[in-house]
């Protein structure tokens, strides 16, 4: 394999694998064929147990070993090593109609877009698609980031991206697993970067080919990454709607025990009244820390940005 060094190339293709040895060969061929000849490609073997780095490196791609298991470790690493102007990520299992990435390009280098998605479910994937808890799974993703997060993707959970230099080296990959596509359209979106979708075809896997996510188990872990990343992001909006609906619990508790106070003098619910009270605080210290982690989110948001015009 080639030895890890610091390469720079006006187009790197990124190529995270792992036990790709019936699609990878063809998947190299047909990237070049389509992009420009100072296109790097670039593979990363996922702890394969079959020769995919070897056929790889066979075919001309620039192949390395990433140890640490999953999509997103490999991301990480690719954004690490690897400086170029425009980055292109695909899947090395040959679902993927390669003839448009030049388009994703174009509009990452000529355009000014941050991140163009190759969506999907837009065209092809419903009649391809051959596991439908997949389909039902990136509808039910793609609307709840949407809600969340005020954007409007369509294909959240695709493998294909073209990426600028800003947002790569910008972006911090905190994720291990199939998540990663989640992470990166929520940080794309609550940054404020430039996106764009450009409908790309899709086809099944080949029968040589098998799907490494696993659908409820990746699944959960995906749902669980957006809720996590809605307390990071936005951090006001959530502690304050627990405020708020504390506050309504203890304030219908209490209402009783003030109109029976004021008709007769009396407080016979002590522990209703102290209960009440509490939470009552509770929402209180769920709207400081609302505001507290908002001001550091925001401070946050003034480092990236001071960071990112170096």
């Amino acid at each position: 394999m080639n030895s890890k060094t610091f390469e720079h190339s006006h187009i790197a293709v990124l190529i995270p694998c792992h036990n790709e040895a019936g699609t990878i060969v063809k998947v190299i061929e047909d990237v070049r064929n389509v992009m420009t000849s100072d296109t790097i490609i670039y593979v990363y073997d996922n702890n394969s147990t079959d020769n995919t780095a070897q056929l790889a490196l066979s075919a001309g791609a620039v192949v390395r070993k990433e140890t640490r298991l999953g999509k997103g470790n490999v991301l990480r690493s690719m954004f690490h090593d690897i400086d170029s102007e425009c980055y292109v990520m695909i899947d090395g299992d040959d679902t993927y109609d390669v003839n448009t990435l030049p388009l994703l390009c174009q509009c990452v280098l000529n355009e000014g877009f941050d991140m163009v998605i190759g969506d999907r479910l837009s065209t092809s994937y419903s009649n391809e698609n051959k596991r439908p808890f997949h389909t039902v799974g990136n509808k039910v993703v793609s609307k709840l980031i949407n809600r969340l997060f005020k954007g409007n993707i369509t294909d959240i959970m695709s493998g294909c991206r073209a990426m600028s230099r800003r947002f790569v080296k910008n972006m911090p990959i905190l994720k291990n697993g199939f998540e990663i596509e989640s992470e990166m359209t929520i940080y794309a979106l609550d940054n404020n970067y430039l996106i764009k979708q450009l409908p790309i075809t899709y086809r099944d896997r080949p029968l040589n080919s098998q799907s490494k996510l696993h659908t409820f188990n990746d699944g959960y872990k995906i749902i669980k990454t957006i809720l996590t990343l809605y307390v990071v992001y936005k951090p006001l909006v959530f502690f304050s709607t627990i405020a708020i609906l504390l506050f309504i619990v203890a304030s219908t508790a209490l209402f009783p025990v003030f109109m029976e106070y004021f008709q007769t003098g009396l407080v016979p619910r002590f522990p209703t009244l102290f209960v009440c009270c509490t939470i009552i605080i509770l929402s209180l210290l769920s709207f400081m820390c609302g505001i507290i982690l908002e001001v550091a989110n925001w401070r946050h948001r003034q480092l990236v940005e001071l960071l990112s015009k170096d």
